[in-house]
């Protein structure tokens, strides 16, 4: 009786060892959550003032934006946002069966590349090898740096193989730590994004001239329009990982509390019991003592 309750106070003492673990691991995704959630609303001014620019190019400069959709479309090019860490569920198989839907109905082949080495392996498994590899980025800080990479890569190709079309695919977060597969494509920029930007008023009296020529300020300011879009996918596929990692720990700290109510009733009734022996121990010596006293 002894060792099984010496058991259950080490069952319980490693439970709540793992508690402790997870509560930890809840905080810190939760942390980073925000702080990925914080960088995104943060780039919205700066999208504000790229966007202001975009619109002034397209108005004073119609001519330029033969530079913003090519005569013909050709092949396709994609960025992938996986995850590399671990107790994040089907987060990389959702999104790589996303995007491989969305990319079977492009007319062509797609050049892929995968941002996470799971991701990388998934879409190779998916039939989808893709032609480049990035190490994903393990804070805010580094997620600029990743984006010119990318930007720099995805240049290249088009240079190389006259590709104008690029997608970007990734986990998107939504309320209650939950997560959701989204996909968007950056370019070709088409009619319609045009004319919505160019109707965008000035927000103030003071017109805004455009320097140099149009085309050149259209190419810089479309090139920060890229780095807004794929800084926020980053961003956000980064806060849905830290999402799936928070209902996993959610999951596992609700399971442990289970646990340890089931432990501690076995504990305390098993102390009950032993209670209850020595009671009946000490009742049946003190009627054996009785019964040789009357003797």
């Amino acid at each position: 009786m002894s060792d099984t309750a010496e058991g259950l106070r080490r069952k319980i003492s490693s439970a709540g060892d793992l508690q402790s673990v997870v509560r930890s691991m809840k905080a810190l995704a939760a942390s980073s959550i925000g702080q990925y959630e914080k960088s995104v609303r943060s780039l919205t001014d700066y999208y504000r003032t790229v966007e202001l620019g975009l619109s002034t190019c397209l108005r004073e400069h119609p001519s330029a934006t033969q530079i913003v959709v090519p005569a013909k479309a050709q092949a396709v090019s994609a960025i992938v946002f996986g995850s590399d860490q671990g107790l994040v569920g089907q987060f990389n198989d959702i999104i790589v069966d996303y995007a491989v839907k969305e990319l079977s109905a492009l007319p062509g082949g797609a050049k892929v590349w995968a941002v996470g080495e799971r991701v990388h392996a998934r879409l190779a498994d998916a039939g989808l090898a893709p032609i480049g590899l990035f190490a994903l980025p393990n804070s805010v800080e580094a997620i600029a740096p990743l984006v010119g990479q990318l930007q720099i890569e995805s240049e290249t190709q088009r240079q190389r193989s006259g590709t104008t079309s690029l997608w970007v695919f990734h986990n998107r977060p939504l309320p209650g730590a939950l997560y959701e597969p989204a996909g968007q494509r950056l370019l070709p920029l088409d009619r319609q994004w045009q004319r919505n930007l160019a109707s965008i008023p000035w927000p103030s009296a003071d017109l805004p001239e455009v320097l140099g020529t149009g085309a050149t300020t259209l190419r810089a300011l479309i090139r920060e329009y890229l780095f807004i879009s794929l800084f926020r996918a980053c961003a956000e596929s980064l806060a849905s990982e830290n999402a799936s990692r928070l209902a996993a720990m959610q999951r596992a700290d609700k399971t442990i509390n289970d646990l340890l109510e089931t432990l501690h009733a076995q504990s305390n009734q098993l102390r009950q019991s032993s209670i209850d022996e020595e009671l009946f121990e000490v009742i049946a010596g003190f009627e054996a003592l009785a019964d040789r006293n009357r003797k």
